[in-house]
């Protein structure tokens, strides 16, 4: 299959900061692909970077076949994007803030109208296009903001946590449209997201993305699957007891987290039983235990040594990141 994009040792530096550190990898025509990381991670940098909006450091990536650094206005043409801050006029109608963004491109006033009318029938807007944007709900104004993005028909759309912020009724159902969109607009979508679940739900193929490294690329499956089986979740108080006296051949993996153990064991019901026998006899107490599938969260601990909502929670680290990019 062919890459939409192909992206080769790309490189972001603010200052003495390295926001993307090469990077490289490929995305083919028609997938949805993630770009999963905690905030901070470098995500939006790099669709920043692919959409021309930021020149890079070094390295280099095509776009539809033609060059960010090259010909970006070639490249704004082919692609939509959806930032992830709110752009819309909210004192303009759903229809006058398409219309606006259809003359940008110079649509023909004939195809433009047509094309409105297609989107906010395909994102449920057609009864409130007469309606002012400051009137919509969050979810709406999302909605909205891709039927915008897809009015001069580009191959390639990006979007931006597309669901930040919104409740998770809304956030399930703009997950529908995005899949609804790759599948019948035949388009090749790329998303940045810290939302694993929405990772897991939408994408073909995920990077995960972590201090402006790639560091995994595959699909949902085949990385949960690299975890070796279902996970077994033990709180106790002696943590290191906990990992000593689980040395079993049927333990794929053990690692130490924060106030748990967590082992990788394939049929992990089967071995409840003996798990506690095991702890009892080597007198190790258990708080807790419990039995869980593998999580894209479970596939970030597993490869970084902390969760994404630990990262998320940095705020010193996320302040210092703003100061460096923004000289403040």
């Amino acid at each position: 299959m062919t890459a939409a994009l192909h992206i080769q040792n790309l490189t972001r530096h603010f200052k003495d900061l390295v926001a993307v550190d090469n990077i490289s990898f490929d995305i083919l025509q028609g997938e949805i692909f993630g770009l999963l990381g905690p905030n901070g991670a470098g995500k939006t940098t790099t669709l920043s970077m692919l959409a021309t909006m930021l020149a890079p450091t070094s390295g280099s990536a095509t776009v539809n076949g033609i060059d960010i650094m090259k010909d970006p206005d070639g490249v704004r043409r082919s692609i939509g994007i959806v930032f992830q801050d709110q752009s819309l006029d909210e004192e303009l109608t759903a229809l006058e803030n398409m219309d606006f963004h259809g003359r940008l491109y110079r649509i023909p006033a004939a195809v433009r109208n047509q094309r409105i009318d297609e989107l906010l029938r395909l994102v449920e807007l057609q009864d409130r296009k007469n309606d002012l944007v400051k009137t919509f709900s969050g979810g709406m104004r999302r909605r909205l903001e891709i039927a915008r993005g897809l009015i001069h028909h580009p191959r390639i759309l990006f979007l931006d946590e597309p669901t930040l912020g919104l409740y998770p009724q809304t956030r399930n159902h703009l997950w529908n449209y995005i899949a609804t969109l790759a599948k019948d607009e035949g388009i090749t979508i790329i998303l940045t997201t810290h939302y694993m679940e929405e990772a897991d739900r939408l994408c073909n193929r995920v990077a995960i993305i972590d201090k402006g490294k790639i560091i995994a690329i595959d699909t949902p499956k085949n990385l949960k699957d690299a975890l070796g089986g279902d996970l077994v979740t033990i709180k106790s108080p002696d943590l290191p007891g906990v990992a000593a006296a689980l040395r079993e051949p049927w333990v794929i993996r053990t690692e130490t987290h924060n106030d748990e153990v967590i082992i990788s064991i394939r049929n992990a019901d089967q071995y409840v039983s003996t798990i506690v026998t095991i702890l009892n006899e080597h007198k190790v107490p258990i708080t807790s235990i419990s039995i869980s599938k593998p999580t894209l969260e479970d596939v970030f601990l597993s490869l970084t040594g902390r969760t994404i909502r630990e990262q998320d929670a940095d705020s010193t680290e996320n302040m210092r990141i703003h100061r460096k990019m923004t000289g403040h």
